[in-house]
């Protein structure tokens, strides 16, 4: 067993000290909200709230479950995140598989190649896109939040330098037991894939989880907003206008900030509790295929 210097000591000291307060200086806000969402009017009207509730009740929570708003935005969320993420990850395995070949294998590929990446360097613009959508008859539609973004082309680069870093005498001895393309990339590939398609899975629920500009782009009805499209219009803009009088009758027994905070957290709760599933996936998939010897 090799000794470790005092150097290393030292540097190790600092280096988790450092994380440490880097960690907790991320959660700061995080706790902070949750501490406004249990504290009382007169608490967080005032401001007196840091990181731990004043005056503890679960008032803000009744109302926001209460608000047929933000379930309605909720379920929309939900659906997005589902649909969204399933069409994502079906075009990008079918998409990047090609891509990985040779071009003894695939003729066109370098074409096809070029063809995804201009995508990344030039778009076709706000307007345009907005008029495509418009003509495709996908306003007020659950497509408009999902077709736009269907095919990352950065997820495709990810998943194609993962699958070259794979042995090819997988996939040649699969075609001499004749298995079609289909059949090996996903009874072989796939199987193989699982950290990589977990990362891109969490890059893709934590996107359409966290959209919310294209929600108030392509819907021109509020009860058709998505999550963040709703939380936005309420926290930035303050529209109240869907609000019931029972609802403002509740809101003068609760502070608005503690309401706000509320939705902000259990709007953030679903991504944090799926994040610690997919996170050993997420470290080690996110770097495999990326470096070439």
């Amino acid at each position: 067993m090799v000794k470790e210097s005092l150097g290393r000591k030292l540097f190790l000291g600092f280096d988790y000290t450092f994380m440490i307060l880097l960690s907790l200086l991320c959660m700061f806000p995080l706790v902070h909200v949750l501490a406004v969402s249990f504290s009382s009017n007169a608490a967080s009207s005032a401001g007196l709230v840091t990181l731990w509730p004043i005056g503890f009740n679960f008032k803000s929570y009744e109302f926001v479950m209460q608000n047929a708003e933000f379930l309605r935005s909720l379920g929309v969320s939900v659906q997005r995140v589902l649909l969204g993420s399933l069409i994502q990850m079906l075009l990008i395995v079918i998409t990047a598989y090609p891509l990985s070949m040779e071009a003894s294998r695939f003729r066109f590929r370098t074409a096809y190649a070029w063809y995804f990446l201009v995508t990344i360097l030039f778009g076709g613009g706000l307007i345009p896109t907005y008029m495509v959508i418009k003509d495709l008859g996908m306003l007020d539609t659950l497509w408009a939040l999902i077709v736009p973004s269907s095919v990352p082309v950065f997820s495709v680069v990810l998943l194609l330098n993962f699958y070259r870093g794979l042995p090819r005498e997988l996939e040649e001895a699969a075609f001499i037991d004749g298995a079609s393309l289909l059949r090996t990339l996903f009874s072989i590939i796939l199987p193989l894939s699982l950290p990589a398609i977990a990362t891109l899975l969490l890059f893709s629920m934590v996107g359409h989880w966290n959209a919310w500009f294209d929600g108030l782009l392509y819907m021109n009805r509020p009860e058709n907003y998505p999550l963040q499209s709703y939380l936005q219009t309420l926290i930035i803009n303050n529209d109240f206008k869907a609000t019931t009088a029972e609802e403002l009758q509740m809101l003068k027994s609760i502070s608005n900030r503690s309401v706000k905070a509320a939705q902000i957290f259990l709007g953030a709760l679903p991504i944090l509790l799926v994040y610690p599933f997919l996170q050993k996936y997420f470290m080690k998939g996110i770097v495999l295929g990326s470096v070439k010897e």
